[in-house]
């Protein structure tokens, strides 16, 4: 895998004196050591230092070797990790020049079946990730934790507030479904929301995930794409991005989705973003971003490698007759893991849509039909295959 000439070593001095640190299980290209062999590998780390394209977050470039310090001094898990650390993107000439190369490097190493994590630099670089998808005409859902939904305006050039919009609009489009958890209506202009609903993307305020955590699992198990906004949580937790606002996510709250994110077999690229060390209080939030990746670390290792549409002995299945609807929806119930599912009916390609016809859903999602309702996240999966 020729991915060498994109990277550069880190320069984050490591201390490797105490042997059950993180970084004891990571091979990392920095000064001292060599481009890191990727064979074994399940997780890959890449720096991107770009920020060109940053709004009102110019410094968020400095970030990647502050986040790497935090993240390789925390104590190893219960889990034996397989993680190289590639250094640092070489910038291109132009963003877009940067955008090309990383999303080969993604795309390559998903053809590896290693999973990527960016750590960004400015939340455009979504849209490299994204292409890696596209460049390989696959169909794929993108999830954000984010404060707002990033939409700007498509005629204009692209921003970190703007990238949404970019691949919305981009022809071919590969984008099944877009979630997006923790933005705050305050935030977000009125007719944005109204767009969100218009393409029947699943969006969850901040109110929702506070009130239940656990309902946001279903949408970040059916992403493939997560773009993890560091504004989306609380000032107090993490000062060091200049959008934040005194309310958000908690930092316990972040840390439980990243977990979820790990957890899920269809996630396969991830990316922190809009992390600005100039702006960081003894650095408290490269702390927090290095927990979270820790978080998703852990989760990925307790992945049990449930692929609801194609193993289906494994599911018990439920039918439930909606009368005031005259519908029967089909759920599946995990008989490991305790997980639901539930079936999207009447695409004829269901070769091509595999991955999205077996919706992840809840038990409340179950109950919901048991009331005799339709559950929202059933209506609005149908709708997008419309």
């Amino acid at each position: 895998m020729d991915i060498q000439t994109y990277l550069e070593p880190t320069l984050f001095a490591i201390d490797d004196e105490l042997q059950t640190l993180m970084v004891q299980g990571i091979r990392v290209y920095s000064e001292a050591d060599n481009f890191p062999d990727l064979d074994d590998t399940d997780i890959a780390i890449i720096g991107v230092p770009e920020s060109r394209n940053a709004w009102n977050n110019t410094k968020c470039n400095d970030a990647p070797d502050i986040i790497r310090e935090h993240f390789y001094s925390l104590h190893q898990g219960e889990f034996k990790h397989k993680i190289a650390d590639l250094g640092n993107l070489k910038l291109g000439q132009t963003p877009q020049d940067t955008y090309a190369a990383l999303a080969d490097i993604v795309g390559r190493l998903m053809d590896a079946n290693i999973l990527p994590i960016v750590l960004g630099g400015s939340q455009d670089l979504t849209i490299a990730s994204y292409n890696a998808f596209a460049n390989r005409k696959q169909i794929i859902n993108l999830f954000a934790l984010d404060n707002r939904f990033d939409l700007g305006d498509p005629e204009h050039e692209i921003s970190s507030r703007s990238y949404l919009s970019k691949i919305i609009v981009s022809q071919p489009n590969y984008l099944f479904t877009y979630s997006n958890a923790g933005f705050q209506t305050y935030l977000v202009d009125k007719h944005a929301v109204q767009l969100m609903k218009n393409l029947n993307f699943d969006v969850y305020r901040l109110g929702t995930l506070r009130h239940d955590i656990q309902e946001i699992e279903p949408a970040v198990r059916n992403a493939d794409i997560m773009s993890v906004d560091i504004s989306a949580i609380r000032k107090s937790d993490a000062p060091g991005n200049p959008n934040a606002v005194v309310v958000g996510l908690f930092g316990e709250e972040a840390s439980q989705i990243m977990r979820y994110a790990g957890m899920s077999e269809k996630m396969r690229a991830i990316g922190f973003y809009e992390y600005n060390p100039s702006l960081d209080i003894d650095g408290q939030t490269a702390q927090l971003i290095g927990i979270m990746m820790w978080c998703f670390v852990e989760g990925f290792y307790q992945r049990k490698h449930e692929y609801p549409y194609k193993d289906k002995e494994k599911l018990t299945k439920f039918i439930v007759y909606v009368e005031e609807h005259d519908q029967e929806i089909v759920f599946y119930k995990s008989k490991t893991t305790n997980r639901w599912w539930m079936e999207i009916p009447g695409h004829e390609d269901k070769t091509k849509f595999q991955m999205h016809y077996m919706l992840p859903c809840s038990y409340a999602d179950y109950e919901q039909a048991m009331r005799n309702e339709l559950p929202d996240r059933w209506v609005a999966a149908l709708a997008r295959f419309v």
